[in-house]
């Protein structure tokens, strides 16, 4: 396997499924898992120390509120971690801040809000470094991006409006 995804708790699934949608359209292999560094702070810390030698080459973590979740996993491994702060009190701001806010030395890498697909993207691209098939289904997938924009653009053409000029 190459990626772990870790949420707090499953009620962090309809979120972070994103990413395990994007994984499984990459066809990158991924493991998926409950952990919270509050209720199971031991099974965390056994997690991160031991997911390289299991094959884990990308984490990514999403977790709500205090947001210590992907920190404690960056405290405990040398893999890079991917933050996902979940939207839950004040919107989601108190675990952007706390996921963001890492000490010198604990990197971090942080999404948006909710940002799952975006941290899946950003592990395939740390991935497709060096994976050549993984490179080309991630540049086809940008491209399909970019066609869903010109697409969209020549529909608005397509619309009138009385005082519109294009």
């Amino acid at each position: 396997m190459l990626v772990s995804i870790i949420m707090g708790s499953t009620s962090d699934l309809p979120v972070m499924e994103k990413a395990a949608k994007f994984l499984d359209e990459m066809e990158i292999p991924f493991e998926m898992n409950a952990l919270s560094a509050h209720r199971t702070p031991k099974a965390v810390e056994d997690f991160a120390r031991q997911a390289e030698s299991r094959g884990v080459q990308v984490i990514i973590a999403g977790a709500g509120m205090a947001a210590a979740l992907p920190g404690v996993i960056a405290a405990n491994t040398t893999l890079p971690v991917i933050g996902v702060p979940i939207k839950g009190m004040l919107d989601g701001l108190d675990a952007l801040l706390s996921i963001v806010q890492m000490p010198p030395g604990i990197p971090v890498a942080t999404v948006g809000v909710n940002g799952a697909q975006n941290a899946a993207i950003l592990a395939a691209g740390m991935l497709a470094l060096s994976d050549e098939a993984l490179a080309s289904r991630l540049k086809a997938y940008k491209e399909g991006l970019k066609q869903k924009i010109v697409k969209a653009n020549a529909e608005l053409a397509e619309v009138k409006y009385r005082f519109k000029v294009n």
